[in-house]
């Protein structure tokens, strides 16, 4: 698989968060899971699927350490799950093998393990939402299955039902009939997977919010911000939205908490600038922290910038994919088309006066590279942020660069087939095979990396940049080279009067990376 960058559905990737890259964990990596968990390929998943009203698909990868992880508990929930009348039928597919790209392909499977939820045949598909522990498998795929939205009729039901961990709906109706309530139930199927909706025909039994109402009425239960907020709009369009608005944080937190995890897949998948405030959450002054926080962004809110605070111990990968360091925390870290801009070791009240100077244009972006290599010698050479124009735009060489992510399976595939293009093409002093870590270095927006390996090719007579999409192999790639590549021509003399500075921007969050989620 290719891993891409973008989140293309504000994925189940929680990527930057549960991303682990393809290590070498205690599990076998060829072992099985048992017979409650049905095995489907591209051979028989037609047939099966069709048969089943309602089944759950996990797309996984042998090499994926979450994979390995899920594996029993979503083995314990199959066994316990086909017990109940009717059974609910769990099913995996090695997403990773090639016979299967079809599928994996079709159901947008962009990380690892990817557990899709199939309805009606195969003609209503949604992401799984729910935790990744046996009996929290059990519990949300028994809702799910079941209406999409359940009656309370006691205060007992209603403490049990709301508590203080993800968003809630219960609409409150004088009686469960109208065009109020037949559309709260459609939204409420549509959107099942990712919050939990209920209704009640007495308000005097929830636990916030003016308990004398007797509807239509649409409220919305939070564990943050105002910690509730009602409606009373019922189109369709609106509920779906009062949701999408008022369901989401001021500030999201990025940690491993399950109900977060949607919050912080539409955090990176938004088209805004990115406020980001990493530290230890064992921090004493956490709670300063998430106040500043919270203040910014109500100071700051029509600038469209978007806020978010995270655990350093779950954000590792973040760290490695921004080129951060642990030791630089509490640091904030703004993404902009602008650039990134950072402010490491920073204290609470250091944080408005820091955003406000970012948002006057006062501050100097920074740029991720690594050291430009003092040798450079070997066939493949070595691009870094600080030397890719001196070595792909103004060498007057046609270059092949390769962007890859020392984690990415099919960039260690890759790497050999490279290294013998080079070898083969290492007498033609007009030809460059290169490559870059993209993880540790940030890639100019001239391209547009959206999986790793990403393949460019520049001509020594320049013009546009060409991405190369064809078979991997040795003999297509050089094919290619000869096919595009320009005539001879001196390298560019960049000179004091004619250079053209090239900023060098980090990718924005809608290109986050995504290995296994």
């Amino acid at each position: 698989m290719d891993v891409p960058l973008a989140l293309p559905f504000a994925t189940l990737v929680v990527v930057l968060l549960l991303s682990s890259g393809p290590i070498a964990a205690e599990v076998d990596a060829t072992a099985v899971l048992g017979e409650a968990v049905l095995t489907l390929d591209a051979g028989n998943f037609s047939e099966v699927v069709a048969k089943h009203e309602f089944i759950v698909v996990e797309f996984y990868a042998p090499w994926c350490g979450h994979c390995k992880e899920l594996a029993p508990e979503y083995e314990k929930a199959a066994s316990m799950l086909r017990k109940r009348d009717p059974p609910v039928v769990l099913a995996k597919v090695d997403a990773y093998d090639e016979s299967n790209k079809e599928l994996k392909d079709k159901y947008k499977v962009h990380g690892y393990p990817a557990i899709k939820i199939i309805r009606k045949g195969g003609s209503d598909v949604s992401a799984y939402g729910g935790p990744r522990d046996a009996e929290g498998i059990v519990e949300y795929l028994t809702r799910q299955v079941g209406p999409a939205s359940l009656e309370i009729r006691s205060a007992v039901d209603a403490s049990r039902s709301i508590g203080d961990k993800g968003v809630v709906l219960v609409g409150v109706f004088p009686e469960f009939a109208g065009i109020q309530y037949e559309n709260f139930m459609a939204v409420a199927n549509k959107m099942r997977t990712d919050y939990d909706f209920f209704h009640t025909s007495d308000a005097s039994i929830l636990p916030r919010g003016d308990l004398t109402v007797k509807g239509p009425l649409l409220r919305l239960f939070k564990p943050f911000d105002e910690l509730f907020v009602d409606s009373q709009d019922f189109d369709d369009d609106a509920i779906k939205k009062f949701i999408e608005v008022s369901g989401f944080p001021t500030v999201v937190t990025f940690d491993a908490d399950p109900t977060n995890h949607k919050f912080i897949e539409r955090y990176y998948s938004t088209p805004s600038a990115k406020a980001m405030l990493f530290l230890r959450f064992s921090d004493d002054r956490v709670e300063t922290f998430k106040s500043q926080m919270h203040e910014a962004a109500r100071q700051l809110s029509g600038n469209n910038i978007s806020f978010l605070i995270g655990d350093v111990s779950t954000a590792d990968r973040a760290f490695e994919y921004f080129g951060l360091k642990e030791s630089d925390v509490p640091l904030l870290l703004v993404l902009a088309s602008t650039g990134k801009y950072l402010n490491p070791t920073m204290e609470p009240d250091q944080l408005i006066p820091w955003m406000k100077q970012y948002i006057y244009g006062n501050l100097t972006p920074y740029v991720k590279s690594e050291p430009i290599p003092k040798v450079n010698d070997q066939p493949v050479k070595v691009v870094v942020a600080d030397n890719i124009d001196e070595i792909v735009f103004n060498s007057g060489k046609n270059v092949l660069l390769e962007f890859y992510a020392p984690w990415c399976g099919h960039c260690r595939k890759l790497a050999p087939i490279l290294e013998e293009v080079a070898v083969s093409l290492q007498d033609d002093e007009d030809v460059v095979i290169a490559k870059m870590d993209g993880t540790a270095n940030d890639i100019p927006t001239d391209f547009a990396v959206e999986g790793y390996p990403a393949l460019y090719f520049y001509s020594s007579s320049g013009g546009d940049l060409l991405t190369y999409d064809g078979q991997r192999t040795a003999k297509e790639l050089i094919s290619f080279i000869k096919k595009n590549r320009g005539a001879k021509a001196a390298a560019v003399e960049v000179t004091q009067t004619d250079a053209v500075e090239e900023e060098v921007t980090s990718s924005t969050p809608s290109g986050s990376i995504q290995d296994e989620l």
